[in-house]
């Protein structure tokens, strides 16, 4: 086993520069934000779908803007609108009378990196035209499937404080997004650096493309063989079992948890820790991996209840209770 360790390392550590040019290259465009970009890092290696939340300015889209620009592949900016509708996204059926027949004409869907743009701005038809491409990476347009290509990541953005004319996202959608990441403010020293950096009315020059897709599934590939120890396979288990049994495992909780997190969390945070330890240049993963990572793969998906509202308890602060209360192996 070791020797297997050892040299699963050695892979991991040949990948190294390739991680540390993407974060040097998206860092000529992105003043601070290192949490962000280390989870839209996290999902590319995970095969997961990413969900930004922040206020206006946060620097969200030009973000994701720069990691695409990073990768030498296909990418589609979506704008998210009450009248968007669902061919919009995934194309449609083109009737030719020339010849009688129909012809199929792909959406924006069809790209690598899809950017969602205020994705609760579009009504339910639309968030559910993006379900079978989120979870089954395929779409079908009449009575025709098409896989999407190879790698396929949703990264999608969304505003919490302007309600007027969103949509609250499905369970089943937000369920299929691996990270929800909520983004903060700046520090002054970065807010300096933001301002020096941005004001000016020069366009700026557009990112070199550092990394080929190939490599990226290179990459996933060996995020599949990071070891995950039995202890802390539990240790998974029990945290996602601590929203569905609060009174098993975190009593305080009792009452204010409606619906604990799916299955799909427990492999979600198996595998984004994976892909965290690999970013850290590491083929096992680590108790700190799981805690580190766990907030931003449960948070969207624990439901409160009536009470938890009444005592300004959100689901964020349940997670963080439970990565505090349940012991690590």
């Amino acid at each position: 086993m070791t020797s297997e360790l050892d040299e699963l390392n050695g892979q991991i550590a040949a990948f190294q520069p390739a991680i540390a040019d993407i974060q040097t290259e998206i860092a000529r465009a992105i003043v601070g934000q290192h949490h962000l970009i280390r989870r839209l890092l996290i999902g590319l290696l995970a095969n997961g779908h990413v969900l930004l939340e922040g206020v206006p300015g946060l620097a969200k889209t030009a973000t994701i803007n720069a990691l695409a620009q990073c990768i030498s592949t296909k990418f589609a900016r979506i704008q998210f609108t009450p009248d968007l509708l669902p061919s919009d996204l995934l194309g449609n059926l083109i009737y030719n009378p020339r010849e009688g027949t129909y012809f199929t004409k792909k959406g924006p869907i069809f790209a690598n990196l899809i950017l969602a743009d205020e994705i609760n701005r579009a009504p339910a038809k639309v968030q559910s035209a993006l379900l079978e491409a989120m979870q089954e990476r395929q779409v079908t347009i009449g009575e025709e499937t098409f896989p999407l290509p190879r790698p396929f990541l949703v990264l999608a953005t969304q505003n919490p404080i302007d309600q007027e004319g969103t949509y609250s996202l499905p369970e089943a959608q937000v369920d299929r997004f691996m990270l929800k990441v909520v983004v903060g403010y700046p520090s002054e020293v970065e807010e300096k650096q933001i301002m020096q950096m941005m004001s000016r009315t020069a366009v700026r020059e557009p990112l070199r493309a550092v990394i080929e897709p190939a490599t990226i599934l290179e990459m996933r590939a060996l995020v599949d063989q990071v070891h995950v120890d039995d202890q802390i396979a539990d240790y998974i288990v029990r945290l996602v079992f601590a929203t569905r049994e609060p009174a098993r495992f975190v009593p305080k909780m009792q009452g204010l948890i409606r619906f604990g997190a799916s299955p799909r969390a427990t492999i979600n945070l198996s595998l984004a820790a994976k892909a965290r330890a690999f970013l850290y240049g590491r083929g096992y993963v680590l108790p700190e991996d799981i805690k580190a990572i766990g907030i931003d793969v449960l948070r969207h998906r624990v439901i409160t209840t009536f009470e938890a509202e009444a005592d300004d308890v959100t689901s964020e602060k349940i997670v963080q209770h439970i990565l505090e209360t349940v012991p690590v192996p």
